[in-house]
């Protein structure tokens, strides 16, 4: 049985954990800096930066989206962008991918927000394909900036 539900602080680990599995897919595993105290001041301590929701198959992980709010000033409304959706290898195909990004959606909605995006790297043909597929628009025409600090 599917559900997804919020994180609490006791996920931490967990979370933790699938952060380094989307990283070690994207072929990105040496720009993984945090750690669970970090993860746990950000996430759950006095200044609540992002918010997280995981997918379960019965009692057991298998995915998580981790996202937090923008804002449009062309449309005066908060947004949401979404900065990690990641199902483990073998649960993927079986709609929880999709679930977590329709939870997103709903959150989105219920907020009165204006639009949900996010990234996705050029050479993910899965991922890129799978959000085109929920009626997602690639912003191609866009190009994103990074300044690390």
């Amino acid at each position: 049985m599917r559900h997804i539900r919020n994180a609490v602080a006791a996920d931490v680990p967990l979370i933790l954990s699938f952060i380094k599995g989307i990283a070690a897919y994207e072929k990105l595993s040496h720009e993984v800096e945090t750690t669970k105290e970090k993860l746990h001041d950000t996430l759950f301590g006095e200044h609540k930066f992002a918010e997280v929701i995981l997918a379960y198959e019965a009692k057991s992980p298998v995915g998580f989206a981790l996202f937090f709010h923008n804002y449009s000033t062309f449309r005066a409304k908060p947004g949401v962008y979404l900065e990690d959706l990641f199902v483990n290898i073998e649960h993927r195909g079986k709609g929880y991918g999709k679930a977590l990004l329709q939870r997103i959606i709903e959150i989105a909605k219920e907020r009165n927000c204006g639009r949900v995006e996010w990234s996705v790297l050029d050479w993910n043909t899965p991922a890129i394909d799978f959000y085109k597929s929920m009626g997602a628009t690639a912003m191609d025409e866009w190009t994103v900036f990074r300044m690390k600090l």
